[in-house]
């Protein structure tokens, strides 16, 4: 679905006239009954489930929508929002307690790692809206790019690869490839320099 402007509002309702700001939904009945029933099943199926089940995990993630290549690992203490819009490709991990808010897109390139507690966030408010309207922005993270330990993604942001944002790091903008960063706002400290 479009929106005026062009872009893609991923099933946003128009806050003016759905009323979120005063209680009212923010999303359709269909895609909330969607997110309920995925919630449920990862919280009786998997949430609690061991860490070497991820082939368990990923069969749940696939049936409600998510696309994943072979060899993907998500835990079940990992929050997944919506499924539909979560693609991993190979040889990817997201960690224990990771928050994967996925209004818009996210997608993980090959070999990359969210860590334990880190949050990519895609959705976010107009602040200058009078009805605080919902906004949605993907996620991309190049290939072997790292985000650590409880570090923070926003709506839009670019990783390149083979980046690093440094443990409790905060990225609003886009992080340039096999760069290391750090602190909030992330700044960059020096190149990634991996051995053979």
């Amino acid at each position: 679905m479009m929106t005026e402007g062009g872009s893609e509002n991923f099933g946003i309702l128009d806050a003016s006239t759905s009323g979120s700001r005063e209680g009212g939904p923010s999303f359709s009945v269909r895609h909330r009954a969607l997110r309920l029933a995925w919630g449920i099943a990862w919280a009786l199926l998997a949430a609690w489930t061991p860490a070497p089940l991820h082939w368990w995990r990923t069969f749940l993630l696939r049936l409600f929508g998510a696309r994943l290549a072979r060899n993907v690992r998500v835990h079940g203490a990992a929050r997944i929002w919506y499924p539909p819009h979560l693609i991993m490709e190979e040889n990817t991990l997201v960690g224990r307690g990771a928050i994967i808010y996925c209004v818009a897109p996210v997608r993980l390139g090959r070999g990359v790692v969210i860590s334990q507690g880190a949050h990519l966030c895609t959705g976010s408010h107009d602040i200058d809206d009078a009805s605080f309207q919902l906004t949605a922005r993907p996620i991309t993270i190049g290939a072997e790019a790292w985000v650590a330990a409880e570090a923070f993604v926003g709506p839009g942001v670019f990783i390149g690869e083979g980046a690093v944002l440094g443990a409790r790091g905060v990225a609003f903008s886009d992080l340039a490839a096999w760069t290391v960063y750090a602190g909030n706002p992330a700044r960059p400290i020096r190149a990634r320099v991996t051995s053979p």
